[in-house]
């Protein structure tokens, strides 16, 4: 098990390098992570590479047993590179270009960014490929992180016309007629026509934004596999690594895609960040580390843990005593089985002197060292039950061109996909059933139960998978604004929603409405659910029943005939239908029957207490942790404030 720190020997003084490097030693660390941002210390001119520094930082390494995730420096290029290629900067939507100075400056389809990347990273490559100390090499850092998903220059405009030409095989009349160009006037008679979706008048075609938006996904995983296949020639042993950032479900690049080059996903973990009042909820915080999990369905790394408060320019919440190692054994809990603190000690000069580390500036070993040390000493004797994957009985399934759907019209000014999955993923997470979160790519064989929120694209390909889960026995939830597009981003035309799940549900949906509320009409239980009444809001659909049960109807009036929430039991297989966001209570309700009709155990805790068992015949673990800042009981249990009891089974 890989454990350490984070560690930019080049920010300081060498003479501290051996000092440090005992530190890490007594801290119980065996790992560190270095180079992500050094392109200048290895190149300082163009050509002439001096790899010395790191030479000695990982011989300092070797002596102390310490291994080494290296970095490629490609998400930070040197001064000399901008000035001599201004282009390779990139643009934002007004086409101003990024100054350099920040970080992921760069234009992704930039042939410089290319062209000066590949000659670094094969002279690192050639230089280290035989080096037994690094464990791992990292490409880039934080892909798509803080708006570098999106770039507005001549490079991706021409790019984005060579994508579409691609696409449709050079024909523009087909594009014409897939997108409907005839509205507004907007056919083109040649690739070149084409904008890019930048800021106009009203709003650009959602065809058209939404190859956008795939071709924006295409670049950035092209840039992270082409760094991958660079290193697997030189070196094709190499374990190779991407540290994602947190949001990936917002952003324009499709992380599940992007992991494909990938042995290990990792992931940088900030329940907390600069100017927040309080960090996530810890069922959001579980819910990140199970999407990162679903990338290559299977264990992760964290490469950036918190310890300290973090910030760029505003600085944030201080995590409570015990807190950030609360969420360090969260994250082996949801499948971690490496984990690096960011970072070994706190910046004194540069855009992160707020980002507090594990020391401080003042360079003196005090509560956060102590907790960190705590935290190594007693996670190693868990390896072997941490290690083991992680085997769900549901999954939650996210579709990239059904949220981008959502990015580019959004229909409800409340609707928030990923955080109608969050509080889908709550009702299991509270009584501590692990759901894996899957892309819309993946095989659903091996559960119980699957959810579907918002899958707004149907695509056939995905239909017949849900389908053969029905068949199999399944239990399949659907929810609003379910088989309204199709692949193209279009309506469908003489079909009625949702389309191709129509049949399957026992349902069509009559009308529809955007609402300004969470909770803004009383829903009304039926049989079952007689007196269990709850409130609905965000967006519905007026569901006509064909074939199913009811078990809500919308309570307003106008709307009593309609049904709200449907279920349709076909064979050994049930499909579920939620017409509308739920409130909280009533999407509890519901989840614990389709849990129990699916006999998934279920193991009650009080709020804010996480229950997890890990690992298998070799090592089994339960991990009882409490995210309240007061103490709490569990099976028996006392549990601190923040505290995680590991108990052997």
């Amino acid at each position: 098990m890989l454990l350490g720190v984070d560690y930019y020997p080049e920010q300081w003084d060498p003479a501290w390098m051996e000092a440090d490097m005992d530190t890490i030693r007594e801290l119980g660390g065996n790992t560190i992570r270095i180079a992500e941002f050094a392109w200048h210390w290895m190149e300082p001119e163009e050509g002439r590479y001096d790899f010395s520094f790191f030479d000695r930082v990982i011989a300092k390494a070797k002596e102390r047993g310490l291994q080494v995730i290296l970095g490629t420096p490609t998400a930070a290029v040197p001064a000399w590179l901008a000035k001599k290629c201004p282009d390779i900067l990139s643009q934002f939507e007004n086409g101003q270009p990024r100054a350099f100075g920040g970080r992921h400056v760069c234009c992704y389809n930039s042939p410089a960014l290319y062209g000066y990347s590949e000659k670094i990273i094969r002279a690192m490559v050639r230089h280290y490929k035989d080096e037994p100390q690094i464990a791992a090499w990292q490409i880039d850092n934080e892909i798509g992180h803080e708006g570098s998903d999106l770039c507005w220059c001549p490079h991706c405009r021409e790019a984005f016309q060579r994508f579409l030409q691609g696409k449709f095989g050079g024909d523009i009349h087909r594009l014409n007629h897939v997108y409907g160009t005839a509205f507004w006037s907007q056919e083109y008679n040649d690739f070149d026509e084409i904008p890019l979706p930048a800021p106009t008048i009203t709003t650009h075609n959602p065809a058209l934004r939404l190859d956008w938006e795939r071709f924006r996904s295409q670049t950035l995983c092209g840039f992270l596999d082409f760094q991958a296949r660079l290193i697997r020639e030189l070196a094709p042993e190499a374990v190779i690594i991407h540290d994602f950032p947190g949001g990936g479900l917002d952003k324009s690049v499709d992380y599940a895609q992007a992991a494909q080059c990938l042995d290990v996903a990792a992931y940088n973990h900030y329940p907390v960040w600069g100017g927040q009042k309080e960090p996530l909820p810890p069922h959001e915080t579980a819910f990140a580390l199970d999407h990162i999990r679903g990338l290559k369905r299977r264990n992760f790394w964290i490469t950036e843990a918190i310890m300290g408060a973090q910030g760029h320019d505003v600085t944030g919440y201080l995590p409570r005593p015990n807190q950030a190692k609360l969420w360090s054994w969260q994250g082996m809990a949801h499948g971690c089985e490496a984990l690096l603190y960011f970072r070994y000690r706190g910046a004194l000069k540069g855009a992160e002197q707020f980002c507090y580390g594990i020391l401080d500036a003042d360079n003196r070993k005090g509560r956060k060292f102590y907790e960190v040390q705590s935290f190594f000493r007693e996670v190693s004797p868990c390896a072997q039950a941490l290690e083991a994957p992680i085997h769900s009985k549901a999954a939650i399934v996210y579709d990239y061109d059904s949220l981008a759907s959502f990015r580019i019209q959004r229909q409800s000014l409340l609707l928030d996909c990923p955080g109608e999955m969050k509080k889908l993923y709550k009702a299991f997470y509270d009584v501590n059933v692990p759901v894996d979160v899957i892309p819309s790519e993946a095989g659903l064989e091996g559960y119980q139960i699957v959810l579907l929120p918002q899958l707004t694209i149907t695509k056939p390909e995905f239909l017949s998978k849900a389908e053969r889960f029905i068949r199999e026995g399944g239990t399949l939830v659907l929810t609003y604004r379910a088989g309204v597009k199709d692949p193209d981003n279009n309506l469908f035309f003489g079909e009625t929603l949702p389309v191709g799940w129509s049949a399957l549900a026992g349902v069509t949906v009559a009308e529809t409405e955007s609402l300004q509320e969470v909770n803004a009409f009383p829903i009304t239980g039926e049989g079952a659910f007689a007196g269990a009444d709850g409130y609905g809001g965000v967006f519905r659909d007026m569901l006509e029943v064909r074939d199913a049960e009811v078990l809500y109807r919308y309570g307003d009036p106008f709307y009593r005939e309609f049904a709200a929430v449907t279920r349709r039991r076909q064979g050994p297989g049930t499909v579920y239908y939620l017409g509308c966001s739920l409130d909280e209570g009533t999407t509890a309700r519901l989840m614990e029957t389709i849990l129990a009709e699916c006999g998934v155990e279920t193991t009650p805790s009080p709020e804010g207490v996480e229950i997890v068992t890990r690992g298998g015949t070799g090592q089994k673990i339960r991990l009882l942790m409490n995210h309240n800042a007061f103490a709490a009981e569990a099976l028996g249990v006392k549990l601190p404030p923040y505290g995680c009891v590991v108990q052997t089974l």
